[in-house]
């Protein structure tokens, strides 16, 4: 049985002269989703962070490999992703119910154009389920109680949070580790965190400083780039798993083929932990 909920609403809140991570992100990743201003936005920044296309494919890529270790090594078989993006190949439910067809999916995103998206395209297996809340990762109270979410995945059950190329668009004064440990503390035992970020750790001392310093690009939005000790802050309490905190590009990476960019090259640290 196919249940696809989604949350109606948002038109009135596109408005294509502003970036929006999203699509900036799907124009990186080579898609056709996007607008002027995102294209410019993610150029603006590019320049800047030349590594930031290598990484958002790693991302893709780390996304993927996570999500078949979650289902066919730790027998998770209910996602709840925040900031899925703009649908492309690959996505959560695709990998999930590509091991499993009876994986349970809710998807969380905040801009209507990815609501729109996801009511087109993410199509549930027929054992299984999709949902996409029209919701926002700072307000983790709202998501947690969605009764759309609570229709979909059982929170008294192991679930696996996906937290990938999302939380570094949460600044310091918006209380990025609160918000994530609300998360956690709705997650029974044996429930995972799979989560990338970008850093400052491979950036030139001086650039480092001025990326860290502002946690904004402006007009660009923000980017809170976060050195290895700060990620490891959001898995406080949880077991990470092997290999630990590594780059996106070397995550369990062992089976992926041809030339592997460097942990600068990708600029992205990750990590998978279970809440014991």
């Amino acid at each position: 049985m196919v249940v696809e909920r989604t949350v109606p609403g948002g038109a009135d809140r596109i408005d294509t002269s502003v970036p929006h991570p999203a699509r900036r992100y799907n124009y990186w990743l080579g898609g056709k989703d996007n607008f002027q201003a995102d294209r410019e936005s993610g150029d603006a920044i590019a320049a800047a962070f030349p590594s930031v296309r290598t990484g958002a494919l790693e991302n893709r890529r780390f996304l993927k490999r996570v999500v078949s270790h979650l289902v066919r090594d730790a027998g998770i078989d209910q996602f709840l992703d925040i900031g899925t993006g703009i649908p492309s190949a690959d996505n959560t439910h695709e990998v999930a119910q590509g091991i499993d067809p009876a994986v349970r999916v809710v998807y969380v995103d905040n801009d209507p154009i990815v609501l729109a998206h996801a009511r087109a395209l993410l199509n549930s297996a027929a054992e299984g389920a999709t949902a996409y809340l029209d919701a926002d990762l700072r307000e983790p109270e709202k998501i947690l109680s969605h009764p759309d979410l609570l229709n979909t995945i059982d929170l008294a059950r192991p679930v696996g949070l996906m937290l990938v190329a999302v939380m570094h668009f949460v600044r310091d004064d918006e209380d990025p580790y609160g918000v994530v440990r609300r998360l956690v503390e709705a997650l029974p035992s044996g429930s995972y965190v799979a989560m990338s970020h970008v850093t400052s750790d491979y950036l030139p001392p001086e650039q480092a400083r001025q990326a860290r310093s502002s946690q904004s690009f402006g007009p660009h939005g923000v980017m809170a780039f976060r050195t290895r000790d700060e990620v490891r802050r959001f898995f406080d309490g949880l077991e990470i798993v092997e290999p630990g905190i590594v780059s996106v590009a070397e995550w369990r990476a062992e089976q992926e083929s041809g030339p592997r960019p460097t942990a600068a090259e990708a600029g992205v640290h990750c990590a998978v932990a279970r809440k014991p």
